[in-house]
């Protein structure tokens, strides 16, 4: 029986991108996968794709930004399987493109309510019953801008910042309980908001046109790499890192056998003496 047999990893923005390769990659590992995304047609591939794979899956359509909705799809996840051990979440969009001084404000505000106070929803449903159960993972994905800054992406970027140091809050609060919080990098991968940022032209800025051609044309981080670092932070073999923000490309093995200290990781301000 392998290690993740039977665990239940519910996963917000299962249904495409990122989120997908990862309920993929679990749900090989034989874990039960609970999908939690908006669009119904992308759900339902993803749970056939699963399903014919020989996977326990259940997806769930309910949108990050309703907190009732995300507390609903907790609910039946743990009615049709069991309680969540693992959460993941990938649910995000871009957000405007282009300088700050030219944003809607409309659009920047809804990429912080999916991207930030979506977290917050999902990880608000599962703590009560991680913390009860004195077991639980988190996994956030905080991909660019959450390391450096990112011009004409401030939505994104502000609120993929804003993710790791709710996550280090999460950790604190609830690590004394078992609970391990912890924030995913995954690299530059090939997905719809590549898309958006060459449908952007010029607004993006060369540099992330020239990235994002880069991704297209090579598919970006190989998905083995990201599912194995989501499996391991998923794991209890990373229960001694909490509250940490690892890259895909990080020399992220050296902690298992803790040859690097896992504070290497966590994103703060150097503190002067």
């Amino acid at each position: 029986m392998g290690e993740f047999d039977g665990k239940v990893v519910l996963v917000t923005g299962g249904s495409r991108g990122i989120g997908k390769r990862l309920a993929l990659g679990f749900a090989a590992q034989g874990a039960c996968v609970v999908l939690v995304a908006r669009s119904r047609p992308e759900l339902e591939l993803t749970h056939l794709e699963i399903e014919h794979a020989g996977g326990r899956v259940l997806r769930i359509e309910a949108d990050v930004r309703k907190f009732a909705e995300v507390e609903r799809a907790v609910q039946q996840a743990e009615a049709h399987f069991g309680p969540v051990a693992v959460l993941i979440c990938a649910a995000a969009i871009q957000g405007p493109i282009g300088p700050l001084a030219e944003a809607d404000p409309a659009a920047w505000a809804e990429a912080v309510e999916v991207n930030l106070i979506g977290v917050f929803h999902a990880c608000r449903a599962v703590l009560p019953g991680m913390i009860a159960r004195r077991a639980g993972k988190i996994i956030v994905l905080a991909g660019g801008g959450a390391m450096q800054a990112r011009p004409h992406f401030s939505a994104y970027a502000a609120s993929k910042t804003a993710l790791v140091r709710l996550v280090e809050t999460i950790a604190e609060e609830a690590g004394e309980f078992n609970v391990q919080a912890n924030c995913l990098h995954p690299g530059p991968t090939y997905t719809h908001l590549t898309d958006e940022i060459l449908s952007a032209g010029e607004r993006a800025g060369w540099r992330e046109i020239e990235q994002a051609r880069r991704a297209r044309l090579t598919g970006g981080t190989a998905p083995e790499r990201q599912i194995e670092l989501a499996l391991f932070l998923a794991s209890e073999r990373s229960n001694h890192i909490n509250g940490k923000l690892i890259h895909v490309s990080d020399d992220w093995r050296r902690l298992v056998s803790g040859e690097i200290h896992p504070e290497l990781f966590t994103l703060r301000r150097v503190r002067k003496v």
